[in-house]
């Protein structure tokens, strides 16, 4: 399902004994554009202090009770290891929260999710850390920090980064919300990560490979607005470009055949 990160934070993470905190914001992979972490603001129950819960410790996300299952006991959360989040989110940190949680190492493969193309929670499916490999360093970047960044067309500047659209079931961000205020009539659209050709952190800038007209002609996007697929399919279809269930279906295939591949070598 999909969601606004500006909703979702202040939901409620609900672990295996009660309440862990709230969830301030969101830490993604400027590269593959997913969530890697949810920034967990513990309030009283830890002094304030705030830490990293990566979606493969999440369960389900309720909107009737503004909350998301956390597969994890206060305990566990208590002795995590501590982070600073006005600071970077390095990589070895990265690495002591794999491995004091046990999660995999999600950028050491051709995946979304490293070696898979899909979220796996089931502990017993997952790669170990020598199968996963060390890949790239990850670039994290806080939704906070992006939000406000203008967005310029090939043909000049079109709005700011209102928001993000959320996808819980992967934890990728399908679209940035662009507010059109600064340059239009305020009409806001959906842009997803995909038509992004690069993004100047330094000068706070998203760079997207589309027109001005493009983009003004595009399906509005409203507080009302459903997002079914539906409506992601007359967006994708006003642009002309596939939708990302197209390629993540055929990651998914492939993997599917690679995995065979293995079975059959294996047991040959």
């Amino acid at each position: 399902m999909l969601h606004k990160a500006k909703t979702l934070a202040g939901y409620t993470f609900n672990g295996r004994d009660g309440d862990v905190g709230r969830v301030d914001e969101f830490y993604f992979d400027d590269q593959r554009w997913v969530v890697r972490y949810l920034i967990a603001d513990t309030g009283g129950w830890l002094s304030g202090r705030r830490v990293l819960l990566s979606p493969y410790g999440l369960g389900a996300v309720s909107d009737a009770k503004r909350q998301i299952a956390v597969d994890l006991s206060k305990k566990q959360i208590e002795a995590s290891p501590p982070v600073e989040c006005d600071k970077p989110v390095s990589r070895q940190l990265h690495e002591l929260y794999s491995s004091y949680y046990g999660w995999p190492l999600y950028w050491g493969g051709p995946y979304m999710w490293g070696a898979r193309p899909t979220l796996v929670r089931d502990t017993k499916e997952w790669k170990s850390r020598a199968e996963v490999g060390n890949g790239a360093d990850p670039h994290l970047r806080s939704t906070t920090e992006v939000t406000g960044y203008a967005i310029e067309a090939t043909d000049g500047h079109v709005g700011r980064v209102e928001d993000f659209v959320i996808d819980d079931e992967t934890w990728a961000i399908r679209y940035l919300i662009l507010d059109t205020r600064d340059w239009w009539e305020g009409k806001r659209v959906l842009i997803s990560p995909k038509w992004i050709s690069r993004v100047s952190w330094g000068d706070t800038k998203v760079f997207i490979n589309l027109s001005r007209e493009a983009v003004k002609n595009s399906p509005e996007f409203t507080d009302e607005s459903a997002l079914t697929h539906d409506y992601e399919v007359a967006l994708h279809r006003h642009y002309k470009v596939p939708g990302y269930w197209t390629e993540e279906a055929a990651d998914g295939e492939r993997f599917r055949q690679t995995a065979t591949k293995e079975t059959v070598a294996a047991s040959g």
